[in-house]
């Protein structure tokens, strides 16, 4: 079972957007896929039609009172299951920092899973904070997938979560995280300022931003009104079909037999910045 991480501390960016339709896309393409929503708000849940009562949520298994398997529920979707949240896990961030073993705690809960081989992958939505929460999946994770916003301010947030990345990476707490790939959401290719965000950005990471970026559509926000995931509620439309597009390449990664579907990470790792790119503007140039 590979465990990917997807976390921006920036909020707003198709975070959790990205969480339930990518694991919903993998779902339906064979995989079976463990959904573990970790946000406290608890809207991967909700997405999927999932209200946690209280108890459900993750906090009990990671305070050591209860254990991890009653906490697995099937959704509508034959290959994919959840653990949902609830807000009791915002508590979590005051218990766990007391324990000597915070930062490993969750990796600890998963790691029996991840043994039994019960799942393919497991997708975590993390809370848009640098908490916790957050640093715990980060700790856990095989890899991080990183949501972008296609504006100048994502830059920011980008630049953020990538040093938090290293700095997991590189202090010993999980030498094998790897960056797994960069999403670049709420896409209008009609702006210049947002075609020169992507441009900035894949110029920085090469391949390992998607190909394949989300464009802004209605659909998507009356999605989660319904609580479906968009192969639900618009299987044809296009933010849909970008989220398919999304999940095969995302498995072509997976398969070692496979061509590399991403380069190396560059030399020079540096984010742009914000004054490389043209101003917003509101008329499409």
């Amino acid at each position: 079972m590979k465990i990917i991480a997807i976390a921006n501390q920036k909020g707003g960016v198709g975070k959790t957007t990205t969480a339930i339709n990518l694991s919903t896309c993998l779902a339906v393409a064979g995989a079976r896929v463990l959904l573990l929503d970790l946000d406290p708000q608890g809207n991967a849940s909700s997405g999927l039609g999932h209200r946690a009562a209280e108890g459900q949520s993750l906090y009990s298994v990671l305070t050591g009172d209860d254990p991890l398997e009653g906490k697995i529920q099937t959704t509508r979707f034959e290959n994919l299951s959840i653990i949902p949240a609830q807000m009791e896990l915002a508590g979590c961030e005051v218990e766990l920092v007391r324990s000597a073993n915070h930062l490993v705690r969750l990796r600890e809960v998963l790691e029996p899973l991840k043994r039994e081989r019960r799942f393919d992958y497991l997708l975590i939505d993390c809370p848009p904070s640098l908490g916790i929460l957050m640093t715990s999946a980060l700790a856990a994770a095989d890899g991080l997938l990183i949501p972008m916003q296609c504006e100048y301010f994502g830059l920011e947030g980008l630049a953020r979560i990538v040093d938090i990345h290293d700095q997991i990476a590189t202090s010993g707490i999980n030498p094998s995280v790897t960056l797994e790939g960069i999403l670049m959401t709420m896409y209008d290719g009609r702006t210049s300022h947002c075609r020169a965000v992507v441009e900035e950005v894949r110029r920085a990471f090469a391949d390992l931003v998607y190909p394949i970026n989300i464009p802004r559509s209605i659909a998507v926000a009356e999605s989660q009104s319904f609580e479906k995931a968009l192969l639900e509620y618009d299987p044809h439309g296009k933010a849909s079909q970008a989220y398919k597009q999304i999940a095969e390449i995302f498995l072509s990664r997976q398969d070692p037999t496979a061509a590399p579907a991403s380069a190396p990470i560059p030399a020079d790792r540096s984010v742009p910045t914000a004054e490389a790119l043209p101003p917003p503007a509101g008329v499409p140039i």
